[in-house]
């Protein structure tokens, strides 16, 4: 018979002791250890002998297993398909994280009320009419979606069960406990818990499950490192709540690939597909605006052209600022001193700041060259053409690297009505092969590409 015991784990990271402590020694967080009751030992018979039950499933030689072709399930959400890989995999489980207020529980309603599939929709933090609202605002409804307000693991599977959904969506994670734990809801040993039963269900009875899960102070998932080992796809719902803009991006996929992103803009009726995202992440300025600049850019497979608007001013307090948006503010910090080192500009005594306009975060390297024209451009207040844009990666020696999706870049720029493009020496072949209309500029330094942009303009 298994005994019970008390031990402290830490609610970041999963570490457990036999005493209280304030400080975490595995995560380094504070206050972070609650007390928990969990069950200890191994089951044994009358005989004090611990029991050992074989298992009916053999090895297998590789060549002897069947692989049969799976049919995904169409969410009737392109921008989710994409990011999914193509729809979602029965008997697979989802994990949906992101910050409070962002969309997670919208994304998942219209899910829930426009795949053709039954759906349980499982809440845990809203009443049933509170959901009813949302779906009246959504403009969308259908008897096919079941909603079920509970957060009780062992009422949650029998419905399951019984209704033989092709879909299951919990909202959120967090909520839910397991009677085998006596412990709060949202603790390590509950959420480990609640996840390992649902996902043996949805294993063993091939449903898929989606997990709503929250994010904490530190921008992590809330809960033990282990849940997003557990699930097969974990997505990351990221945006500014003072933007409209949304971006849907997998960090884990054991069914597709994760440079894959989706663009969703948040509407007063819901969230909406961004199919093309360079038309309205191009804001209209006037010609003679300076420090912005427009970027080619990729995230996953998709080509866009975002702006990217900097400010150099004197520094007012002596120690200059770097701030940056939707950027990272370590690698303006090297591009800044790349530019003072290589170009000969000194910024040392000026504050830099940088906006990615639409309120999302780029991670594309390319992004470098339109970051330092920018910069430059405030600095020296000169405008650069409406019209130009660049896709280069900028070294540390000032050289610029060639990128990825060179073509796909140059082409979307094209049908954007851009006249004139900045890219790598490297890329010579690689134009000489397409045909375009656009006017590609190769450079092999930064200097080349200031001096045509600067250079007897003021």
């Amino acid at each position: 018979m298994a005994s019970t015991k008390t031990v402290y784990i830490c609610q970041e990271c999963g570490a457990s002791s036999a005493k209280w402590i304030g400080k975490c020694p595995s995560c380094g967080s504070w206050n972070s250890y609650v007390e928990e009751i969990v069950s200890s030992g191994q089951s044994k018979n009358s005989s004090g002998k611990i029991i050992r039950t074989l298992s009916s499933n053999k090895p297998q030689k590789i060549s002897e297993i069947q692989s049969n072709d799976v049919v995904r399930i169409d969410t009737e959400n392109n921008e989710f398909n994409r990011v999914l890989g193509g729809g979602i995999v029965p008997g697979s489980v989802v994990l949906i994280a992101g910050e409070p207020g962002i969309g997670k529980s919208t994304l998942s309603l219209q899910i829930a009320l426009n795949i053709p599939q039954k759906t349980l929709y499982v809440s845990g933090e809203e009443s049933a009419s509170q959901i009813k609202l949302r779906a009246d605002r959504l403009k969308s409804s259908t008897d096919s979606c079941l909603i079920f307000c509970e957060v009780t693991v062992e009422k949650i599977i029998p419905q399951i069960k019984e209704t033989n959904p092709g879909l299951v969506i919990i909202d959120s994670i967090q909520t839910l406990r397991t009677e085998n734990i006596d412990s709060s809801p949202g603790t390590v040993s509950q959420i480990r818990e609640c996840a390992d039963l649902l996902i043996r269900h949805a294993k063993e009875y091939n449903v898929p499950i989606i997990l709503i899960g929250h994010i904490n102070k530190d921008g992590n998932i809330a809960g033990p490192k282990i849940l997003e080992h557990m699930v097969d796809t974990v997505l990351q719902f990221e945006g500014d709540t003072s933007h409209v803009y949304r971006v849907l991006r997998g960090i884990k996929n054991r069914f597709g690939t994760t440079s894959e992103v989706g663009i969703f803009e948040m509407l007063q009726n819901g969230l909406r597909e961004v199919e093309n995202p360079g038309e309205l992440l191009l804001l209209h300025h006037e010609k003679d605006t300076s420090g912005v600049t427009v970027a080619a850019a990729v995230e996953g497979l998709r080509p866009f052209l975002i702006e990217v608007q900097s400010l150099v001013s004197t520094a007012a307090y002596g120690v200059p600022q770097r701030s940056t948006t939707g950027f990272d503010g370590k690698r303006l910090n090297m591009l800044l001193a790349v530019l003072e080192r290589r170009a000969g500009f000194k910024l040392n005594t000026k504050d830099v700041f940088l906006n990615i306009a639409g309120g999302i975060k780029i991670i594309d390297p390319a992004m470098d060259l339109s970051v330092l024209v920018a910069v430059l451009s405030s600095d020296l207040d000169i405008a650069v053409d409406t019209q130009t844009c660049f896709a280069g990666e900028v070294g540390l020696t000032g050289e610029i690297r060639p990128v990825n999706r060179v073509e796909q870049r140059i082409l979307e720029a094209e049908k954007l009505g851009f006249k004139r493009i900045f890219i790598s020496q490297s890329h010579q072949k690689n134009v000489a092969i397409l045909k375009t209309k656009i006017q590609v500029v190769l450079s092999n330094k930064i200097e080349e590409v200031f001096r045509m942009l600067f250079v007897g303009k003021k």
